[in-house]
């Protein structure tokens, strides 16, 4: 039986805007209702287009910005009731790598200074020369030689960046690193590398990882199970090979058609969405998505569906998900 690492539950952030067009403050409701729990060892997939709340989802569970309602829940332990210093200890178990290498790391800082400086903030490492090693170490693990231990982050190629911050968040030994398009800003050639070490260091380190991506190639290659967002909504979570075979939404759908294939035989049509991702200022009553399916309903207009469970495993927040696609 897998052990559960991180349970979100029914996780709500809205932002107060100001706005000149109007004279109260309007809310905007970025992550809504969302409930997802990671298992040790795994790799989960969060899918989306941008805007979707899934990045936001990242900063709420590191505690970055704070929920409006919801509890997320550490090895049982609601950390959300934590005090500063009882997250400062949960934090070393949950580190993140960022999308921009070039924008996370620090220009005034060596690179030595940036991936010790966790091994200093949660005394690890007891004297420099402990630190200085334990650098090193780290930075051959991910493919940096360590004579670069002095060199700033101008120095470097993106994908070198990215390996960086991979070796900072490993510095502190954590348990759970969440990845938000860590491979979005770097070439293709150079996708491949830093996903096959993300793969190498989870089996070493066993490590459990929140993948957060647009890519959905990326996706199917690294994730055991996928939650697919829109609106700060989760509208499907399966498998991977599950949804990728059989998705249960209109909208996994209209996403995975979109994945270039070079294969000629049982090519999928593709869709296109009609209309544009509606505003989370004013967000359609009903299903959101209903203004842009092509399945839509007068009932999909009233009734919010719920994330349920259609297959063993496979949820989807589809009210005609056993009519459209189990038929």
């Amino acid at each position: 039986m897998q052990k559960e690492l991180l349970k979100i539950e029914n996780l709500t952030k809205t932002f107060l805007i100001k706005s000149r067009m109007y004279e109260k403050k309007q809310s905007l409701t970025a992550v809504d209702d969302v409930s997802i729990t990671l298992f040790k060892g795994e790799t989960f997939g969060l899918v989306g287009e941008s805007g979707c709340g899934k990045s936001t989802l990242a900063k709420l569970i590191l505690r970055l910005i704070e929920p409006t309602s919801g509890q997320i829940l550490y090895n049982g332990d609601n950390i959300l009731k934590l005090s500063k210093r009882g997250m400062k200890r949960v934090r070393k178990d949950m580190q993140i790598i960022f999308q921009d290498p070039q924008a996370s790391l620090n220009p005034r800082m060596s690179i030595g200074q940036t991936v010790s400086e966790g091994l200093g903030v949660h005394k690890i490492c007891s004297t420099r020369k402990e630190r200085v090693d334990r650098t090193k170490e780290l930075l051959n693990l991910v493919g940096i030689h360590e004579q670069s231990l002095n060199m700033y982050p101008h120095e470097f190629s993106g994908g070198q960046r990215q390996r960086v911050g991979i070796a900072r968040a490993l510095s502190v030994n954590p348990m759970l690193i969440i990845a938000d398009e860590p491979v979005s800003a770097l070439d293709v050639s150079i996708q491949a590398q830093i996903l096959n070490l993300l793969k190498d260091l989870q089996e070493e380190f066993d490590l459990t990882y929140l993948f957060i991506s647009h890519d959905l190639r990326v996706v199917e290659y690294l994730s055991d199970r996928v939650g697919v967002m829109y609106l700060g909504k989760m509208m499907e979570l399966a498998d991977s090979k599950s949804l990728y075979k059989q998705p249960l939404h209109p909208y996994s759908t209209a996403l995975l058609s979109a994945v270039p294939s070079i294969a000629v035989e049982g090519k999928k049509k593709r869709i296109i969405l009609k209309g544009d991702v509606p505003s989370p200022i004013n967000p359609p009553r009903g299903c959101i998505f209903h203004p842009r399916c092509q399945y839509a309903k007068e009932t999909c207009k009233e009734i919010v569906p719920e994330l349920r469970e259609i297959k063993n495993g496979h949820f989807s927040a589809c009210m005609l998900a056993e009519d459209i696609f189990l038929v």
